[in-house]
């Protein structure tokens, strides 16, 4: 008997204004079948001063966010070294070379995306994301903050929107976090 794959999800970062906004639907797919439509698949860390979204499998996810707090705890909060280190050992680790996620984290100065081939990515334009609808997530929340005067949040929102849209594996319940960079 075939295993079923968990699809989907979109996790997309916007830093703009002085701000830094992460969201992130809510649908959990096994196969062809929706089986929750309230999943949180962002949330903060770290004392609430990082914020992590994740893509793929539910354990995986959760599982590299446990370690990527680990990281952050052992290197006093500092995002860049935690997240090369977290890459690091998810490109080794015989176990965690088999974990299924992706992963952004970002904190008011950096935003990164992770993944198990090592990869720790950060934006040149500000915007991120991952999962099914990443695409047109990225591409309307670049789309809208090149053309309009809108607010960080409200061109997630409106980016995440279109995505729900058009991907079978995002829908329109969204979970956002943001933190102001300015202080």
């Amino acid at each position: 008997m075939k295993q079923e794959i968990f699809h989907g999800t979109t996790i997309l970062a916007l830093r703009h204004k002085n701000t830094i906004v992460v969201a992130g639907d809510g649908q959990v797919t096994l196969g062809s079948i929706v089986t929750k439509h309230k999943a949180k698949k962002v949330r903060r860390i770290y004392n609430d001063k990082i914020i992590t979204g994740f893509a793929g499998a539910t354990a995986d996810a959760l599982t590299l966010s446990e370690k990527l707090e680990e990281k952050l705890e052992r290197y006093n909060g500092n995002l860049t070294r935690a997240s090369v280190e977290l890459a690091r050992e998810w490109r080794t680790d015989k176990y965690l070379r088999r974990l299924e996620a992706m992963m952004i984290a970002a904190d008011k100065e950096n935003t990164y995306l992770l993944s198990g081939n090592g990869d720790v990515i950060e934006p040149d334009d500000g915007v991120i994301s991952i999962g099914s609808g990443s695409t047109a997530a990225q591409s309307a929340a670049v789309a809208l903050l090149e053309n309009t005067r809108l607010s960080p949040r409200t061109i997630v929102e409106k980016a995440m929107k279109i995505a729900g849209d058009l991907c079978v594996y995002t829908n329109h319940h969204i979970t956002i976090e943001k933190i102001d960079t300015a202080q």
